[in-house]
C-alpha cells in the first residue's frame, strides 16, 4: 500500500456551520454531483424525524454530511480516502490496513468538525 497523503495545501473552503443550508452550500461548491444525494438524505431525515418525533435522524444527517465536507474540502485527504476505498472494493490486497486508514481519516474528520 502506498504512503498516506498529507493535507498540505489547505482546505478549499472554510468549514461551514453545521446546518443543513450551510452544508448544502458547501457540498455545492466542493462536490456538486453530491447535492442530489444530500437533498434526498435531508428529505428522508426530515420525514423520519417527523414520524419518530425525534431529532435523531436530523442529527445523523448533520453528522454524515459534516464529516463528508470536512474530508472533501481537503483535496489530498479526499483523494487518499477515495484511493483506499477503491483498494477495498477491488479486493486485490488484504483490506485490513486500508480499512484501518479509512477509519483514521473518518475519525480525524469527525474530531475536526467537533462531533
Amino acid at each position: 500500500m502506498s504512503t498516506p497523503i498529507s493535507d498540505e495545501g489547505g482546505p478549499l473552503i472554510p468549514m461551514p456551520e453545521l446546518t443543513p443550508a450551510a452544508l448544502r452550500e458547501a457540498v455545492a461548491k466542493i462536490a456538486p454531483s453530491r447535492v442530489p444525494g444530500l437533498t434526498q438524505h435531508l428529505f428522508e431525515a426530515t420525514t423520519s424525524a417527523q414520524q419518530a418525533q425525534s431529532l435523531a435522524p436530523l442529527r445523523a444527517f448533520i453528522h454524515s454530511w459534516a464529516v463528508f465536507v470536512e474530508i472533501e474540502r481537503h483535496p489530498r485527504r479526499a483523494a487518499r480516502l477515495h484511493a483506499l476505498e477503491r483498494l477495498v472494493q477491488e479486493g486485490a490486497e488484504d483490506p485490513g490496513p486500508a480499512l484501518a486508514e479509512i477509519q483514521q481519516i473518518l475519525a480525524k474528520a469527525e474530531a475536526e468538525t467537533g462531533l
